[in-house]
C-alpha cells in the first residue's frame, strides 16, 4: 500500500543548536495539515503534531524521544515570502528567498517525472554526492519504505525562533544533520516542494 504526501518541507537551524522541520501537507490520507520535527543540541527528538491519530502515523515511520500534541498552524504569505509557524512549545518566523540553483533545475524536468518514485531513485545517488546528510530514498520504521521526490526549493534567508518562549538565536546551517529517520534535510536552509511516498508492508 502507498501513501503520498504533497507539501512543502522547511529545514532550518538556529544558533543554540536546535534543528528543525516542519511539513505542510496539502494532500495526504488525512485533511491538510502540519507537523513538527525537532531535534536540539543533545540530540533530543521531539515530534509537535495536531492530533494523536496523525503523530501515531508519523512515529509509525520515524523516530522521537518526545511527542507533543499541539495544534500546529503554519500560515504562508506570499506577498511577504514569510512562513509563521505556531507549534505548541514552538514559534518560527522565517522569511523564504530566491530559488536555489537545484530548484531551478527541478523546474526543468516535467511534474509527474519528479513526482515518481523512479526520479527519487535515481536521484539518491546525486543527492548522497552533493547534499550531505540528505537521501531521496530509504528504509523506515515498521518495515516502511520512503521516497522523498522534489519538485522546487528556495532558500530561507532569516528567521526568529522560539523554544518554551526562549529566543533560539539566529539561522545557521542544519549542522549536524536531523536523526529521526534515514535523510536529513538540506545542511543550508530551505524550503522544498516535495512529493513524499510511503510503502506499508502487506499484511499478513
Amino acid at each position: 500500500m502507498l501513501d503520498r504526501y504533497d507539501g512543502h518541507i522547511l529545514g532550518l537551524a538556529t544558533q543554540d543548536g536546535r534543528r528543525v522541520v516542519v511539513g505542510r501537507w496539502l494532500r495526504s490520507p488525512w485533511p491538510p495539515f502540519a507537523d513538527v520535527m525537532t531535534q536540539d543540541a543533545d540530540g533530543h527528538r521531539t515530534l509537535v503534531a495536531p492530533t494523536r491519530a496523525v503523530a501515531d502515523e508519523i512515529a509509525a515511520t520515524y523516530v522521537f524521544d518526545e511527542v507533543v500534541l499541539a495544534p500546529v498552524r503554519v500560515a504562508c504569505d506570499a506577498t511577504s515570502r514569510r512562513w509563521t509557524v505556531d507549534a505548541g512549545p514552538l514559534t518560527a518566523d522565517v522569511t523564504v528567498g530566491a530559488r536555489t540553483p537545484l530548484g531551478a533545475l527541478l523546474g526543468l524536468v516535467p511534474g509527474p517525472l519528479t513526482r515518481s518514485r523512479v526520479f527519487a531513485t535515481l536521484a539518491d545517488p546525486v543527492a548522497r554526492a552533493f547534499l550531505p546528510g540528505v537521501r531521496t530514498r530509504g528504509s523506515a520504521g515498521g518495515g516502511r519504505r520512503e521516497w522523498y521526490s522534489a519538485t522546487d526549493q528556495h532558500r530561507v534567508t532569516g528567521a526568529r525562533v522560539t523554544w518554551d518562549g526562549h529566543g533560539c538565536g539566529p539561522l545557521e546551517p542544519v549542522v549536524p544533520p536531523v536523526a529521526f529517520g534515514f535523510s536529513s534535510v538540506p545542511r543550508r536552509p530551505t524550503v522544498t516542494a516535495v512529493r513524499t511516498t510511503i510503502e506499508r508492508p502487506a499484511r499478513t
